[in-house]
Order: C-alpha cells, then structure tokens, then sequence
C-alpha cells in the first residue's frame, strides 16, 4: 500500500482499539483500521475511516455492547 506522507509502497493496514469521552460517556471503538508506514513511521486514518469513526460516535447508543472493563490506575 502507498503512504500518503511519504509516497513509499511500505504502508500497512493495521487495525487499533480507541477511547472517546470519559465516565458514563465513554465508548471504546474496537477494530480500526489505521494505516501504518513501515519506511517514515507515521500512522494516520483515512477520510473514509474518520467519517465512519465520528458516525460511530454520533449513533452509538444503537449498536454499542455493553461490557464491563476492568480499570487499573498508574501509580
């Protein structure tokens, strides 16, 4: 795959897990797809992606799961 910053043909799909808002909430959005270069390092989203991902946060309460989540706190 091609990079968009970088222009080389090292780039990766790799799929990611993100947070968004705090407390009651909070939303995890699981399986992303990010696109990594292996050549410069940088790591980026698509438009499509980005478009997909604020939808998800806009409708979430309609297709979101409920799971409990262990939490541990940095010293």
């Amino acid at each position: 795959m091609l990079c968009d910053i970088c222009g080389r043909e090292e780039a990766r799909i790799r799929r990611i897990t993100e947070t968004n808002g705090k407390g009651g909430n909070l939303i995890v959005i699981e399986n992303i797809p990010m696109v990594s270069c292996l050549h410069c390092g940088e790591s980026y989203f698509t438009a499509d992606t980005l478009h997909e991902i604020e939808r998800i946060k806009l409708h979430h309460k309609n297709f979101a799961v409920e799971r409990p989540v262990p939490v541990a706190k940095f010293a």
